[in-house]
């Protein structure tokens, strides 16, 4: 009988490979675009975090003798304001800068509420059913059928207009869509034959839950996550506006947006730099969620 020796130590590196880490299966699967654009995402999120290192100017620092300066190549630019300044003479990449940070914070922590309570509530009715699951779901039709706008300005009636009023508030605008979509989704892979399966075989529902249905509708939570993130930067503008969210002089990309409205037609820059960043930061995060989609899909393996 022939014998096979393996090397010990071949042996010891397989065994310590396991089972490959998710971050690093899911870059090697991600195409070049992709690459850059994740690359690009983190960056964005590196200057967010290090806006105070990073601005050149304070982000309330006035300049009256500056103000309304166009941005570097533009006649009349001033050398040290790139992005040029605002009717306050104040730094518009300095105010970018910090109101970035302001509003990737409250878009990220509202989001994730919306997505939790959403996906909780979505579970609960499409996994419980009954008058459980009906309750659920009027509750959604209610909220479905009362303005946002309105909510808001009621919750903030209430509760004052402080920081975390404003991100629990915006973190109710879209929970709704998380718990119709899960429902859904939870009824529809409840039914099928591997969960049927499991639950003949004696599974704990916590077990079925978390091993069969919720791995199976996480793609549809992702690009609907991507979509809500970009969603309540609007929202988060849209009360800035009415002078419901951040107040001034504090900095965020819609506030900004909605101080440079009157000056639009003479000095519009103050409001396309932060408009820029809205839309590019909300593209990257609808393009890397719906690669995520097609990534984390166990039914497309």
């Amino acid at each position: 009988m022939t014998e096979i020796s393996v090397p010990i130590g071949s042996a010891i590196s397989t065994a310590r490979k396991g089972k490959p880490n998710l971050l690093v299966t899911l870059w090697s699967r991600a195409h070049l675009v992709m690459r850059i654009n994740l690359v690009l995402f983190v960056l964005v999120l590196l200057v967010a975090a290090c806006a105070q290192w990073i601005a050149p100017f304070g982000p309330d620092a006035q300049s009256l003798l500056s103000r309304l300066k166009p941005p570097v190549g533009f006649d009349g630019a001033k050398v040290g304001n790139w992005l040029g300044t605002d009717q306050l003479g104040r730094d518009l990449l300095s105010r970018s800068l910090y109101g970035l940070q302001l509003t990737m914070a409250i878009a990220l922590i509202g989001s994730l509420i919306s997505l939790v309570l959403g996906t909780t509530l979505g579970v609960i009715a499409g996994y419980a059913r009954g008058w459980v699951g009906g309750v659920v779901m009027a509750i959604v039709d209610i909220q479905l059928a009362i303005p946002f706008t309105l909510i808001a300005l009621v919750v903030i009636a209430v509760f004052g207009n402080s920081l975390p009023v404003l991100i629990i508030t915006i973190g109710l605008a879209g929970w709704e869509v998380y718990a119709r979509l899960v429902r859904a989704q939870v009824l529809a892979v409840s039914r099928m034959p591997f969960v049927e399966a499991s639950v003949a075989a004696g599974s704990c529902h916590m077990r079925i839950l978390f091993k069969h249905i919720l791995p199976n509708i996480v793609s549809p939570i992702i690009v609907v996550w991507t979509m809500t993130f970009s969603t309540l930067i609007l929202a988060e503008s849209s009360l800035s506006f009415l002078g419901l969210g951040v107040q001034p002089p504090t900095a965020t990309l819609g506030s900004m947006v909605g101080l440079g409205r009157d000056y639009l037609a003479s000095s519009p820059w103050i409001s396309l730099v932060p408009a820029i960043a809205i839309m590019l930061i909300s593209l990257q995060v609808l393009l890397i969620g719906d690669w995520l989609r097609d990534a984390l899909d166990v039914r497309l393996k």
